[in-house]
């Protein structure tokens, strides 16, 4: 019998649920203090996740749920920036 491996899962920080990894996006803080969005899941640095829908991110804004797992300030460039390529990433899927 084929043994079937666990599926990963994470918690979004816009809605709150627990969803199989590759469904999320993860946004990452690399070593030097950057934030932004790995779209390939690779980048090293501390990661948080988040859906791959622009309203589960505005939620996690609004929140600031990611400057509380990253433990930093961000900066409203920095989320708009992200913003716009989440929306992008949106419109290739």
């Amino acid at each position: 019998m084929a043994q079937v491996g666990k599926i990963p899962m994470r918690m979004c920080l816009g809605c709150g649920e627990m969803k199989p990894k590759k469904e999320l996006i993860r946004a990452v803080k690399s070593p030097e203090g950057e934030i932004t969005l790995d779209l390939t899941g690779k980048r090293s640095g501390r990661g948080a996740y988040i859906c791959r829908d622009t309203e589960c991110f505005r939620k996690a804004r609004k929140a600031k749920r990611l400057e509380k797992a990253f433990s930093c300030r961000i900066s409203d460039e920095v989320y708009e920036a992200m913003e716009k390529e989440l929306t992008d990433s949106e419109q290739t899927d």
